[in-house]
């Protein structure tokens, strides 16, 4: 027979679990739009305990949004194994469905939230896009890339952010469609720069040679324009 009496939480594992409740409720709505008050009655404590955790609400949203931004981080790793089309394919796919699952979540923390400007924020942003940015050179196995595909692999993870924020207002593109596009992009916008620069020309004759001719995203990326141009 139970007593129902309620274990007492210690500090951080109270802390953990009010970052947890504010992610589930941003997830369903914009932090702009969930109160203090809201979360505190999700977890079953008074709004004053919940300032007694976090001094304010400005750090509950920011450690919130570290979560979600090591959670969205974590989503670019992705084992070094097969054809780089088809690992960026299921890249792609994890990221999107955190996106799914977390729409105003994402949007907060991509655009700030209620935190938008402060330098916490600013950096957990910055932190997410490095992340990707590492993973995607480990990917193509280079250290110390050249000056263009540094500029393709930027702009395409903000091409990523950008499309994934756009898709979730109406989603007017079916999602599945949406990842292989990205990942056609990826393969565009490489081309393009390597078609001027031999270097990176050379290298990514190397890292897609493994490519399959047809099947894999690259390969129907090069059908498709073929059939375009014929």
């Amino acid at each position: 027979m139970t007593t129902g009496v309620r274990r007492r939480m210690g500090v951080e594992e109270r802390r953990q679990q009010l970052i947890g409740v504010a992610l589930e409720l941003f997830s369903r709505r914009s932090p702009d739009e969930v109160s203090i008050d809201e979360i505190a009655s999700a977890a079953g404590i008074s709004r004053p305990l919940v300032y007694h955790y976090f001094p304010g609400k400005l750090s509950l949203y920011e450690a919130a949004l570290k979560r979600a931004s090591d959670d969205l981080a974590s989503r670019f790793t992705e084992p070094h194994e097969g054809p780089l089309g088809s690992r960026l394919l299921r890249v792609m796919r994890r990221f999107f469905d955190f996106v799914d699952e977390h729409g105003p979540g994402f949007s907060a923390l991509m655009r700030g939230g209620p935190a938008v400007g402060s330098s916490t924020t600013n950096a957990l942003i910055d932190s997410v896009r490095q992340a990707a940015y590492d993973q995607i050179l480990a990917h193509l196995g280079i250290e110390d890339p050249p000056a263009r595909l540094e500029l393709v692999i930027r702009s395409w993870i903000s091409l990523v952010e950008s499309t994934a924020l756009l898709w979730l207002d109406g989603r007017r593109v079916p999602r599945a469609e949406l990842e292989v596009q990205l990942v056609h992009d990826f393969g565009a916008l490489v081309a393009v720069s390597a078609a001027q620069d031999e270097e990176l020309g050379a290298l990514m004759r190397r890292v897609f040679k493994d490519e399959p001719g047809d099947g894999g995203p690259f390969g129907t990326l090069v059908t498709r324009l073929v059939s375009l141009a014929s």
